[in-house]
């Protein structure tokens, strides 16, 4: 049997023939009670009187009577439940590329408990929650890389985000050949949406690609580039060691971010700039990102509805019957 909540009624209509249930039972009220009057008037035994322990049970035909007009009201209201079975038709993902910046400039800790480290935990929330796209993930400093072709695997791209370090490769800032890997990598893409996420915080001042060049290349495959500038120009903290005791001490030192740059980057491509100067405004600008590029799914629901309807009514046949019997068998003698 269902439970009540998954309970739906097809003709509701004949729910309003729930209303004659109070009637009656006003009606048996004080029929009863004018009987009860004109027994003590005539000074005659009680119904209960005269049949002693089954007549006190006399009024319980009454009550059969109503519940089975009711059982029979609701059953002809038709109650249903519904199954819902939903099936992915069709799923028109996106590709994503995330060009990260791993240059020594994101070891300052003007974010918490350095740029690079915030990058890679705020990444890593917004991978998590685009389960149906494929992405990837390119790297650069001095010269670029793929760290993770485009993959749906999740889990291997978490991975790859979480064993991000510097040293990787020669230390740089080469913001043209990381968007040229990154273009280089969807260029092919069948993908409805092909979009690049590309972090620096930092100048271009290494590699062999124009940025805007690179840019231009992604605006011709239609590749969209959102591009950040982590941090703000001024002085950061960098970790260094202390020249005596070998401990690490923190020390201010110039930075500089290219806004004009990546904002020149997301124009050409119709993307979008933004500036995160702290880890509070990066979270904020990958969950906009994650709004922007919506991943769309067809759905086919398929419903199924089973009829209930049987249930009270010939529940409430049945306790007709029993009151009728009952009414014209063991009851037959009482007034």
């Amino acid at each position: 049997m269902p439970s009540i909540e998954t309970i739906h009624f097809e003709d509701l209509f004949w729910l309003w023939g729930l209303l004659i249930i109070p009637v009656m039972v006003l009606y048996f009220v004080l029929r009863h009670k004018k009987r009860n009057v004109q027994t003590e008037l005539a000074n005659s035994s009680s119904v209960t009187s005269k049949g002693g322990f089954i007549g006190r049970f006399k009024p319980a035909l009454f009550i059969l009577r109503v519940i089975a007009i009711a059982l029979l009201f609701i059953g002809m209201a038709r109650p249903q439940t519904t199954d819902v079975n939903t099936k992915n038709k069709g799923i028109e993902g996106i590709d994503i590329i995330m060009a990260l910046d791993v240059s020594t400039s994101m070891k300052a800790a003007d974010f918490k408990p350095n740029r690079l480290e915030a990058l890679k935990e705020v990444a890593d929330e917004f991978v998590g929650g685009r389960p149906n796209d494929r992405i990837g993930v390119v790297i650069y400093a001095g010269e670029s890389f793929t760290q993770t072709p485009l993959t749906s695997d999740h889990k291997i791209v978490r991975t790859s985000l979480e064993q991000l370090d510097f040293g990787l490769i020669k230390d740089g800032t080469a913001i043209g050949m990381g968007l040229a890997t990154a273009v280089n990598r969807l260029k092919e893409s069948k993908a409805k949406s092909k979009v690049i996420i590309l972090i620096s915080d930092g100048v271009n001042n290494a590699g062999f690609v124009n940025p805007r060049d690179a840019a231009d290349l992604a605006s011709k495959f239609n590749i969209k580039v959102y591009t950040i500038a982590v941090g703000k120009d001024g002085m950061a903290p960098f970790p260094v060691q202390h020249p005596f005791t070998g401990q690490t001490i923190y020390q201010n030192y110039p930075v500089e971010v290219d806004k004009e740059l990546l904002e020149d980057i997301a124009k050409a491509t119709d993307g979008k700039f933004f500036e995160a100067k702290n880890k509070k405004a990066l979270t904020a600008i990958y969950e906009e990102i994650n709004q922007m590029e919506t991943t769309e799914i067809e759905e086919i629901k398929y419903y199924h509805y089973d009829e209930w309807f049987y249930y009270p009514v010939f529940a409430g046949l049945a306790l007709l019957v029993l009151e009728f019997l009952l009414r014209f068998t063991l009851y037959k003698s009482f007034v």
